[in-house]
């Protein structure tokens, strides 16, 4: 068999060498042809138009919906909407905001004794109120802190009753919570605060806490970042007061400031860097909260003298009754009455140090009475040689007067303890992340 294969193969070998052209044509005729042969194979196939056509009926069950449609035409849907209280605000004015259109409420509200006396009037005050899908008043709520260092909340709840209208004001626990917030300077700290919807009493504490390293009055940069964490006093959900700072940075012209609230077993807490220095110095940088500086420690040109001579404090714009501080721990050494000055407090600190408190509308402590840092003394006014209500406030060192932002900044600090070492670096890791979240939901939301 081998063999009678090896004699075809030797004589179709030289001829596809002799005529490769013909056998090639050869080739393509045959699959040509199968091809052919095969298409009409498949075209006498039967055509499906002819092909027999057959119809089937099936009877269907349809589904129960019925009760199902009954059930929806019988439900209400209740709605929910969120106002927050004016002064103005009458029970009428009050629901149309909230999208209530109910006399009987209107009527209600206006004759309650509780709702006249805790709702209409007040304004800043959040009201949740539920209505049916008719619009009539079925519950209304409203939450509030009666007082600053209060650890409950009251709760108004007015009902709808099958037999009219209810009310009652609940007390139950305030809730403590934090919050993250960042933002970017723009123009001023209080600008960049209001568009991060920060709280001012938070913005005013950023500034507090950094005050002895940045002047907020002429130190800020278009770009300067800062985050921060914060308590919350919480109520059903709805933070009602926010209370301290827990931790803040602060990027400023290319540095980065950080710092947080701890405290130590057995001491009062306080700021500290994240490196464990503490913020406290001997003295505050401000005998205010933060506020506008109007004249700083320079030549100016005095207003009622109508010329220039050297202004030797730094005069603070505020409204009358702003409360005054004092900066360090001292002994009120004058407290009344003297010349331009007109109501004025001297303060007399270690090492010659005096501070004084000018222009004051009201003075609240003795001569001899020891004050410490951060205590009130008075409040602002515009007694003496004044052209409006300022605080006046000088820093002197043995008889010469100095720049109080650099008296404050050259005031040594602390640290924390070795016995507290180890819980400040525990907590100072928490705040790190913190802050760092806050700054990368600013940058996300940025871009």
């Amino acid at each position: 068999m081998k063999n009678g294969l090896a004699t075809v193969l030797d004589s179709v070998v030289p001829l596809l060498q002799r005529h490769p052209k013909r056998l090639t044509a050869l080739l393509a005729a045959v699959l040509l042809c199968g091809g052919g042969g095969a298409f009409a194979v498949a075209s006498l196939a039967p055509d499906m138009a002819d092909m027999p056509v057959r119809q089937l009926t099936q009877s269907v069950t349809p589904l129960a919906l019925d009760t199902q449609i009954e059930a929806l035409d019988l439900h209400r849907f209740n709605l929910y909407r969120t106002e927050t209280t004016r002064s103005s605000d009458s029970a009428r004015s009050l629901l149309d905001r909230l999208g209530i259109a109910d006399t009987a409420a209107v009527a209600y509200l206006g004759r309650d004794a509780r709702v006249r006396q805790t709702l209409l009037g007040r304004a800043g005050r959040l009201v949740t109120a539920e209505a049916a899908d008719d619009h009539s008043l079925q519950r209304l709520t409203m939450r509030w802190i009666a007082s600053a260092d209060a650890t409950e909340f009251q709760r108004l709840v007015v009902e709808r009753t099958p037999q009219g209208f209810s009310s009652r004001i609940e007390r139950a626990p305030l809730t403590a919570g934090s919050q993250l917030a960042s933002g970017v300077i723009t123009s001023s700290l209080f600008a960049a605060t209001d568009d991060a919807g920060l709280p001012e009493s938070v913005a005013s504490q950023i500034a507090e806490m950094f005050s002895g390293d940045i002047d907020f009055r002429s130190a800020l940069r278009k770009g300067d970042r800062f985050s921060v964490v914060y308590e919350t006093l919480e109520a059903d959900g709805e933070v009602l007061r926010a209370g301290r700072v827990l931790s803040a940075e602060f990027a400023n012209n290319g540095k980065v400031y950080q710092s947080m609230w701890f405290q130590e077993p057995g001491q009062k807490g306080g700021y500290y860097g994240l490196d464990g220095q503490s913020l406290r110095r001997a003295f505050l940088a401000s005998p205010m909260e933060f506020s506008r500086v109007t004249s700083g420690f320079a030549n100016r040109f005095h207003p009622i003298l109508q010329k220039w001579r050297a202004h030797l404090g730094v005069d603070y714009a505020a409204p009358i009754g702003t409360s005054v501080r004092t900066v360090g721990d001292g002994v009120v050494e004058f407290a009344g009455v003297q010349n331009g000055f007109g109501n004025v407090i001297y303060v007399k600190h270690r090492n010659d140090m005096v501070t004084v408190y000018a222009h004051l509308s009201r003075i609240l402590v003795k001569k001899g009475e020891r004050v410490e840092q951060g205590a009130q003394i008075g409040a602002v006014g515009m007694t003496g040689w004044t052209t409006g209500p300022h605080l006046h406030f000088e820093f002197r060192v043995n008889g010469e007067h100095q720049d109080p932002m650099v008296m404050a900044k050259q005031a040594e600090a602390g640290t924390v303890s070795a016995a507290a070492k180890a819980a400040f670096e525990r907590q100072a890791s928490v705040m790190r992340q913190q802050l760092s979240t806050a700054g990368a939901v600013q940058q996300a939301s940025a871009q």
